[in-house]
């Protein structure tokens, strides 16, 4: 009975997404604070990522996303410098007088390279006349005995690479050292940015809504 319950919670508070819509896949396993029930409506955005040429996209992209569902995001270079580094009290402070409930940190742990090789493989196509297609008695004799067609075609005899970029995202709150809400994200053969950052976006969305951390929207 004592296993069934710690089961049961672990499955609250841990949750898996896999997209794969529209190009990029993503799959980002996130964990809940299953002891605090905040609710976001406005966050700032936050990537530890060294090169801007990476954090400028990466925060465009997402929070237009995030503004387009409603969940206000501010990105954090138009109010920081990214040549300067800030001790956490003062970014605190900058992220309070914007009026955000939230800071969501992103960091960037690394990518795999992976190859793997595609065995050679030979197979027959083509059509056998008449016997499959133009009748049984009509080309019996013509289609099997002759007039059919094949080719053969070989495949694979190849390696393939695959890269999988490695990131963390938390969400912390101004009520709680803790984070409420943090996850673990795999990107796979990420070819742009901005496209990569959508599918990202999605899947944090998506868990948010899961997860019933978004501030209701008054009506």
């Amino acid at each position: 009975m004592k296993n069934s319950k710690i089961y049961l919670f672990i499955l609250a508070v841990i949750s898996v997404i896999f997209i794969t819509s529209c190009g990029t896949p993503v799959t980002l396993t996130a964990w809940k604070n299953p002891t605090d029930n905040s609710k976001i409506s406005k966050i700032v955005l936050l990537p530890l990522f060294e090169k801007l040429e990476y954090m400028k996209p990466f925060e465009t992209s997402m929070s237009s996303y995030f503004n387009s569902r409603g969940l206000k995001c501010i990105s954090s270079l138009s109010f920081l410098d990214p040549s300067h580094k800030y001790p956490i009290s003062e970014i605190k402070h900058k992220c309070d007088s914007l009026g955000a409930d939230a800071i969501l940190v992103f960091s960037y742990k690394g990518t795999e390279n992976t190859e793997s090789y595609v065995p050679q493989t030979t197979y027959v196509t083509g059509d056998y006349g008449g016997y499959w297609g133009g009748g049984y008695y009509g080309g019996y004799y013509g289609g099997y005995y002759g007039v059919g067609y094949y080719n053969t075609v070989t495949t694979g005899g190849y390696w393939t690479s695959t890269s999988v970029v490695n990131l963390t995202a938390a969400l912390y709150t101004k009520a709680s050292k803790e984070p409420l809400w943090r996850a673990e994200i795999e990107v796979t053969d990420p070819q742009y940015i901005d496209e990569a950052t959508i599918r990202i976006s999605e899947a944090i969305y998506s868990h948010w809504q899961q997860d019933d951390i978004l501030k209701k929207k008054s009506k």
